[in-house]
Order: structure tokens, then C-alpha cells, then sequence
């Protein structure tokens, strides 16, 4: 067949078979009347599989746990009131680097073309309000017309997939059934191939300062992930025999048990032997290095001046800037370059983990006994989730082979752990997940456990009740009301969203409480509420919300007041 055959379909059954043709096989989102007709020739054509979510919101988060898993996401909302509460999930895609596909069905475009004032609109005559409310917070954006989708769908579907970003598109509600010359071959994800000179001299000047190198190190960032070339860092570091380390945005991103991997690279917040492997390093090649405060030790990193910074599509090494190369051809190449080291001497650094002895009996629950229990409890090829709070302990834990880590690390946003659980349950069902949350970040979003509960998912989650968000309380408030919470009956939320549920639940106070839950089997889903203290932080967390205080508030704040922080003893 010609790559200019053409054939006529109408523009939303086409884009239903282009987002299928780009891997996603599921849809989430929530119905209303401007997006009724795509969601009708979804279910007309079988296309996709709709998974309905309780709100827009989580239906965003969904669609970027889908994707850390599968590559892609994609949600679909109703104009403004749909689109707006969708923002905050995209925009943390945008700025964790995750292909999500938002696809808002809107207006009809007889009424934008007539000037027609509608609802879901800010009724006042202007109808790019959130196509430029978008803009910041997406990679590309547009508004189908019979005109331009044949190519808008496109060139929005492969730029969300090459640059890892998300993309906003529009569907008039009455043209998703107008027919249009479309391609008849499939869509292709490739990346467009590189300059050849560019490529070989890229490939040339880091070859050269690899070799020349007596302390070479790999540093990573989670867009390791997003390219996919995980793999390919670690047979490099295997070749040269360079230690290997990460950023806490990218826990897992390489396996943990891989002899060159030596721990998460924060500056000053770093083993002290990871962050003089990477800080003395003679040749440290960077992947996607993105520093902010949560990354780098609160701004303590310090990487050599003449680090090598290779991205997506494009490099720096020394004062040469490379275009037009994409990051997979740079490693294979390189690697096939640079002559294989037999041995470096170097100290393997011992993973941090958090507590100390399991406590089997009736003490009552800690932090410290609560973390070391979840160490041991792990399994290879887990995924797990992390919420903001107590449960970034997970950064210092050693995970075992074949696991992924999702969490809202650079964007932080609370609740987000809870729909994207969702969304990488629905892209990866075989594999056990479990989500570590507080009562703060459950509440925000709750109600997405019935959609979980409703597909008969079979997480374990690991909820701490304490009363409120304690990681706040080490930045500011430590006994104020402000960072109080309603006590719910956590552990009863699975019958009370399905009465038929299956799910065991436990209410766990003490540590032979918890090692019983832990001995459950998992062949449903798992909740288990942990009770403990207000005032009982990991002190790695709290050091962080401590430091975290004086970048925010400054020497003048009021969390230099007594009393007026959580601190490391009070979880003594």
C-alpha cells in the first residue's frame, strides 16, 4: 500500500484508531454532553476500553500512571468545568515528564464559528480561554476542525510521545461524525533519525572523555525512564565499570541489586560515599539532569564543571552543544565505542533502610518498626507508589529486583498516588502494587478506590492514620489545627464504596497487628489503616520538612517560633 493512501472515516473514529495504533487501550475520564459523541463511537466501535473515574482529576492522574507503564496515557473531559479540573494532573505530567493525551470534547464549532454563548464556557463570547489555559502546561495544543485533524491528531499524538510530554487537543462536539480523507497506514512512533555528523561527532567527543577517564559516573534522571534506556546506561556502566546513581525521582528507574548501582545522589542529603563518587568524578555523564530543591539536597548538589549533559535530543559536552540526536542512538553508540574496563576499585555504598528490628508484639506501632516491616515485605518486580509525607521513607529503601516507583516527586501534588494507582493497575494487572499513603493525601482523593474496587483490582494499601499531614508539621504548625484532618473509619471505606467487596482490611495499631496484615494472602484487595502519633516522623522526613522551612519562609518566619516544628527527637 502507498504511504499516501488515503480513505475516509470520520474524525472521531480516527482518532480512537490512531490512539490505539500509538499502544493505549484504555480511556479514562468522566462523560458529559460535549464529549458524549467520541465516547459513543468508542463503545460503537470497541476500539478503546472506557474506564469511567469520578472525577476529572484523578481521571489526569490515572492517565499518567498509565503511561509511566505503558508508554502513554490518555483521559477525555468536557470543556472548561472538565478541562480546568484536569489541569493540575496534566500540568504534573508536564512537569514529571509524562506523555498524557487530554482530549476535551468542546463546544460545538457552529457556535464558536456563530459567536453562540454556551454553558461550560465563560460566557463571554471568547472561546480559546483553555487552549490558553493549557499552553503553559503542555507541550502542543490545538482545536480540531474537518480541516486539520487528519494532521492535528497526529502531530499531537507523536510530539506527546517523542518529547514525554503532555498535549491538549479540542473535539468540536459536532464534527467527531463528519467523515475526512485520513492516512490508511498505521501511525508509526519512531523517533526522527538523527544528523549523521552530529550524531558521530557526539558520539566521538564523549567516547574520548570516557576512556580518558580514571573515576567516570553515571548520574540519572527519571527521563531514563520516560526514553527507555535504562538498559543501555546499565551496560555502559557494566562495560567501563562506572558507578551508577540516581536522583530520587528516579528510584528504580535502575535496578537496584545491579552491582554498579551505589544509591540516590541529593548533595549534602546524599551517603557520604555516593556524593564523593559522583561530586570527585573525573567524567560524570549526566541523563536528563533536572535540579530543584527535592532533588538536590536542598540546592547542596554540586556536580563537576565539566559534567556531560545528555537529554532527550540533544548534548553538552564541554562548551559543544549537540542537536539532532536522540538520547537511545547516543548510549548504543557510545557503548560500542569505549573499550570494556575489566575492574575499578571503588566501595560498594550500602543501602539506607529505615527502622531497626521488627517488634512482632504488642508494642505500639512506629515509624521506625512500620518502615523496616514494608523493607521486608517487598517483592521483586513490585510497584509501588508514594504520596506526600511519611511515605517518602520509601527512598531509602532497597528495592529488589524488576520494581517501579511512581511518585509525584518534582510536582508533589497530594492525592496523586490514589489515581494513579489506578491507571498503572489497569496497564500492568499481573503485576502487585502497592500504594503507601497518609490520611491527608487519601482525602483529597478518596473516592477513586470504588473505580479500583469496581474493576476488581487487588492492590495493597498502606494508609498511616495520624491525624494529619505530619510532613507539614515539620515545615510549620506542629500542633495547629490548620494541619488537622477528619478522623474517617479508613479501614471500613472498601465495604462502604462496594458492599460485595471482598477486600480485607485490617485496623492496625500495634506491630503483631501489622505482621498479621502482612501475612494476608493477596488474592483481593488489601487495606491496611495504621494508627500512630501525630508527632512520630521518620527524621529523614522531618530534616527534610525542617530544611524545607527556611528555603520557604526565611530567616524572618514563623517556624522559627518554639515548638513550632516537628524535630528529629520528636520521633524518638
Amino acid at each position: 500500500m502507498s504511504s499516501n493512501a488515503t480513505r475516509r472515516m470520520s474524525i472521531g473514529d480516527f482518532l480512537l484508531r490512531r490512539l490505539e495504533e500509538a499502544g493505549i487501550q484504555h480511556l479514562f475520564g468522566v462523560p458529559g454532553d460535549y464529549n458524549l459523541t467520541l465516547l459513543q463511537q468508542l463503545y460503537d466501535t470497541g476500539t478503546l476500553k472506557w474506564i469511567g473515574t469520578t472525577g476529572e482529576l484523578t481521571a489526569s492522574y490515572a492517565a499518567d500512571g498509565y503511561a509511566r507503564l505503558s508508554g502513554l496515557g490518555a483521559l477525555l473531559v468536557t470543556n472548561g468545568v472538565g478541562a480546568l479540573s484536569a489541569i493540575n494532573g496534566v500540568g504534573g505530567s508536564y512537569s514529571e515528564h509524562v506523555p498524557v493525551i487530554c482530549i476535551s470534547g468542546s463546544i460545538p464549532l457552529r457556535s464558536i464559528d456563530r459567536g453562540l454563548g454556551m454553558h461550560h464556557t465563560m460566557a463571554d463570547g471568547t472561546f480559546d480561554h483553555f487552549l490558553d489555559a493549557y499552553a503553559p502546561v503542555t507541550v502542543a495544543q490545538t482545536r480540531l476542525t474537518p480541516r486539520n485533524a487528519a494532521t492535528e491528531i497526529d502531530r499531537l499524538i507523536l510530539t506527546a510521545w517523542r518529547e514525554k510530554l503532555p498535549v491538549y487537543m479540542e473535539l468540536p462536539s459536532d464534527i467527531a461524525y463528519l467523515d475526512i480523507e485520513v492516512p490508511a497506514g498505521p501511525l508509526v512512533l519512531a523517533e526522527p533519525p538523527s544528523d549523521p555528523e552530529r550524531l558521530h561527532s557526539c558520539i566521538a567527543a564523549i567516547a574520548k572523555r570516557l576512556s580518558a577517564a580514571t573515576s567516570p559516573a553515571i548520574l540519572v534522571d527519571a527521563d531514563a525512564d520516560r526514553f527507555g534506556v535504562a538498559p543501555e546506561l546499565m551496560e555502559l556502566a557494566e562495560r567501563i565499570q562506572a558507578p551508577l546513581a540516581v536522583v530520587n525521582a528516579a528510584k528504580a528507574v535502575i535496578d537496584e541489586t545491579f552491582p554498579q548501582y551505589i544509591g540516590i545522589y541529593g548533595g549534602k542529603a546524599s551517603e557520604p560515599q555516593v556524593r564523593e563518587t559522583i561530586e570527585s568524578s573525573d567524567c560524570l555523564l549526566s541523563i536528563g539532569y533536572r535540579p530543584i530543591e527535592v532533588t538536590t539536597g536542598d540546592f547542596s548538589a554540586s556536580l563537576p564543571a565539566d559534567t556531560i549533559h545528555v537529554r532527550g535530543h540533544s548534548v553538552d559536552v564541554g562548551n559543544d552543544n549537540y542537536q539532532a540526536v536522540t538520547l537511545k542512538e547516543v548510549l548504543r553508540a557510545v557503548i560500542d565505542a569505549v573499550s570494556p574496563v575489566v575492574s575499578r576499585a571503588r566501595r560498594r555504598v550500602a543501602a539506607a533502610v529505615a527502622g531497626t528490628e521488627v517488634d512482632g508484639g504488642s508494642a505500639k506501632l512506629k515509624q521506625a518498626a512500620y518502615w523496616q516491616a514494608i523493607q521486608n515485605y517487598l517483592q521483586p518486580g513490585d510497584v509501588l507508589y508514594v504520596d506526600n509525607g511519611t511515605s517518602f521513607v520509601l527512598l531509602g529503601l532497597k528495592l529488589p529486583q524488576n520494581c517501579t516507583f511512581i511518585g509525584s516527586i518534582n510536582w508533589g501534588s497530594i492525592g496523586y498516588s490514589v489515581g494513579a494507582l489506578l491507571g498503572a493497575l489497569t496497564a500492568a494487572p499481573h503485576r502487585r502494587h502497592l500504594l503507601f499513603l497518609g490520611d491527608g493525601s487519601f482525602q483529597v482523593t478518596a473516592q477513586e478506590l470504588s473505580t479500583i474496587l469496581r474493576h476488581d483490582h487487588k492492590p495493597v494499601i498502606f494508609l498511616i492514620n495520624n491525624g494529619g499531614y505530619t510532613i507539614e508539621r515539620g515545615y510549620l504548625g506542629r500542633t495547629e489545627t490548620y494541619n488537622d484532618v477528619a478522623n474517617w473509619s479508613y479501614a471500613d471505606l472498601p465495604k462502604v464504596f462496594r458492599p460485595d467487596t471482598t477486600a480485607r482490611s485490617f485496623v492496625v495499631k500495634t506491630s503483631g497487628d501489622l505482621q498479621k496484615a502482612l501475612s494476608a494472602p493477596n488474592d483481593t484487595m488489601i487495606f491496611v489503616e495504621s494508627i500512630m502519633d501525630s508527632q512520630d516522623a521518620p527524621a529523614m522526613v522531618i530534616a527534610s520538612s525542617n530544611k524545607g522551612a527556611e528555603l520557604d519562609y526565611g530567616p524572618r518566619g514563623p517556624h522559627r517560633r518554639d515548638n513550632a516544628q516537628l524535630r528529629p527527637a520528636a520521633s524518638s
